[in-house]
């Protein structure tokens, strides 16, 4: 994941910088941790926000990927659609 910030392609592409830098801190914060129990409500409230603030950077960027599938890929829209993970039921089937 470290080479991808070293492409300035990417650099340019400040939500998808903000989205591996979330990702990187979030994964420092946890290995930095020997251990997940037991820890003070001031720590678990500070992981949570990392959490939350690398979870809506990927929602972020999915919303993204799903509008340029619905206009240059359409046939891979509608896979997604029926299958994505925010739904109750997902299923690659095409009900009638």
């Amino acid at each position: 994941m470290l080479t991808l910030l070293e492409n300035p392609n990417l650099l340019e592409k400040d939500d998808f910088t903000d989205l591996l830098w979330a990702s990187f801190h979030l994964g420092e914060e946890l290995d930095a941790r020997p251990s997940l129990e037991n820890l003070p409500e001031t720590d678990k409230a500070h992981l949570a926000n990392d959490v939350k603030r690398m979870y809506a950077l990927l929602l972020n960027q999915w919303i993204k990927y799903l509008i340029h599938l619905k206009s240059q890929y359409p046939h891979l829209y509608s896979l997604v659609l029926r299958t994505h993970p925010f739904q109750a039921n997902p299923n690659a089937i095409i009900k009638e």
